[in-house]
């Protein structure tokens, strides 16, 4: 097991070793996320193992655990999103290969040289787990964006139902 994870690894020495990379990573170290979250404060737990499954599958189990600083869509403020992650990925040299993958594996195409940024798989694995709309469970709409009055009103196309009313 290892603590420091390389910045670059040949994918295939690393699934013959069954290497284990373990650590915390800062959010700010991935760049790529950082255009989704409010600000980079904070940091990520991963583990990444790499191994054989059945039928001599190759892959790569990427497992993180972070707190991400979102913005809520409904209150505009910051809250923090918890993401656990659970990934493995197949690792293949072709597309035709992907087929043959067991289901619960999600395909990675391996470059011809083998080698593969450990901490692009994490954070490929974090901007999937992020909400398409994030929203603060706990947020309310304040009570004074609904126009309590507005309810009373009548309703400005119930003009039409008597004009269909007429034909």
């Amino acid at each position: 097991m290892s603590v420091n994870l390389p910045a670059v690894v040949d994918v295939w020495r690393m699934v013959s070793a069954s290497r284990v990379f373990e650590g915390v990573l800062p959010l700010s170290a991935f760049k790529r996320l950082q255009g989704s979250l409010l600000d980079a404060e904070g940091e990520c737990r991963y583990r990444l193992e790499f191994g054989q499954g059945a039928g001599h599958q190759a892959f790569v189990e990427v497992r993180a655990e972070a707190s991400l600083p979102l913005q809520c869509q409904r209150s505009l403020e910051r809250f923090l999103q918890p993401v656990q992650v659970l990934q493995q990925l197949g690792l293949i040299t072709s597309e035709a290969q992907e087929a043959a993958l067991p289901e619960q594996m999600e395909p990675l195409l391996v470059p011809e040289g083998g080698e593969i940024h450990p901490a692009d798989l994490i954070e490929d694995e974090l901007i999937l787990a992020l909400p398409v709309v994030p929203i603060n469970p706990e947020s309310r709409l304040p009570e004074d964006v609904w126009d309590r009055e507005d309810e009373d009103k009548p309703n400005p196309f119930a003009v039409l139902g008597t004009l269909k009313d007429h034909k």
